[in-house]
């Protein structure tokens, strides 16, 4: 096994990773990336094996966990209660519990007011350079999980505000200031859906918050606790991968020249899917060992960390032909992109459909649509999106 050292916040590697990630891969599938000092996944058939392998999970063995820092106390109450940190049975119960209020059904009804959304953002574009991503690719996933939870959507630039704090919390550029805001940020959040969660028990609605407060599996309910967690979770998660998709996509399709077949009916589904596997918003998602367990020739020990690399095995070549193109002419293919496995996205049904209506509503409305400047990436490795996407229509 390789020892690699490439730090997280280098420039370079914040603007391109994937020469790193193609080095990598090809001398092996598994190494040890030094400036995380964890075993690190890179090819496909490991990150594949390592999402459904049961022996890992993302829950810190009992015996190694400890109680964290005080002031990020707010912070942690909200991780506790979330089913993205859970394993069996407690994530078991948490997610079928979700998913009887989160269905395909109830998605498939927010179609009708995505695409009035789409229409009356783009209505509001300026004739003068302006931020794609501020204007358009924020504001279309933000605004529907307000809908989608019954929160009023004149709450979507506060939603954004304290999701973003406590996103920063996953970055390699996190700091003591990071930690502070995201637990304040936390504090918030919680106090306000502890708030809305009561009003929603004495005043139900045709709402996500009102499903899951009445979501029930075998007598099982959810606490206010875990409710908070949850809309936290389908927030902060939904919206920075959808934001980055949308993002990451629209300047791939500016910068490589797109194609109007792309957008139709019998092309957007493969569009959206190699949009998520040639650049996806989350590069990197962690597992703990639970037992002595030997993967590609290394031996983890019990509570030893692994980095699955997302984005390194969506560009293997040894599961795709030609695989550093972007060629949205593929047939549609799963990637990793929304891991795989007992933690795959609860929310990537929604992800997948907030694209495939935004896209080509985007591009139909604009077909003049070019890049008023260079895009530059956000230095906040695992996440992988813009700072801005500036454009002119």
């Amino acid at each position: 096994m390789q020892i690699l050292s490439q730090s997280p916040t280098d420039p370079g590697f914040v603007q391109n990773p994937y020469p790193f990630y193609a080095a990598a891969r090809a001398q092996g599938q598994l190494h040890r990336w030094q400036d995380y000092g964890m075993v690190a996944a890179f090819g496909h058939a490991a990150v594949h094996m390592l999402l459904r392998d049961r022996r890992f999970g993302r829950e810190l063995p009992k015996e190694m966990q400890q109680d964290g820092p005080a002031h990020l106390a707010p912070f942690l109450a909200t991780e506790a209660h979330s089913m993205l940190d859970a394993e069996p049975p407690r994530h078991t119960r948490l997610r079928k519990l979700v998913m009887r209020a989160f269905t395909s059904r109830g998605i498939a009804a927010l179609q009708p007011g995505l695409e009035t959304l789409c229409h009356q953002l783009i209505d509001a574009f300026p004739d003068h350079p302006f931020d794609l991503l501020e204007a358009y690719c924020t504001q279309v996933p933000v605004i529907t999980i307000c809908r989608l939870l019954g929160v009023p959507t004149d709450m979507a630039p506060q939603l954004l505000d304290w999701s973003h704090r406590m996103v920063a919390m996953y970055q390699a550029a996190r700091t003591e200031a990071t930690e502070h805001a995201a637990a304040a940020a936390a504090q918030a959040f919680t106090d306000f859906l502890r708030g809305y969660i009561d009003a929603r028990r004495d005043d139900p609605r045709d709402d996500l918050i009102t499903r899951l407060i009445a979501a029930e599996e075998e007598g099982e309910t959810l606490s206010t606790d875990e409710l908070i967690g949850t809309c936290i979770l389908l927030l902060n998660a939904g919206h920075e991968a959808t934001v980055h998709s949308l993002g990451n996509g629209v300047k791939t399709m500016l910068q490589q020249g797109w194609q109007a077949e792309w957008l139709a009916p019998e092309g957007i589904e493969r569009l959206v899917e190699e949009i998520l596997r040639y650049d996806p918003p989350l590069h990197m998602f962690t597992r703990y060992a639970y037992e002595e367990a030997e993967v590609f020739g290394h031996i983890f020990q019990r509570g030893e960390q692994v980095a699955l690399l997302l984005a390194a095995a969506n560009r293997d070549p040894a599961m795709l032909e030609d695989p550093e193109r972007f060629d949205p002419t593929r047939p549609a293919k799963v990637n990793k992109s929304f891991g795989g496995g007992l933690h795959f996205c609860v929310g990537a049904p929604l992800a997948r459909l907030e694209m495939q209506i935004a896209l080509p509503i985007l591009f139909e409305r604009c077909p003049e649509l070019k890049l008023a400047a260079a895009p530059q990436y956000a230095n906040t490795y695992h996440f992988h999106g813009l700072t801005r996407l500036m454009v002119t229509v």
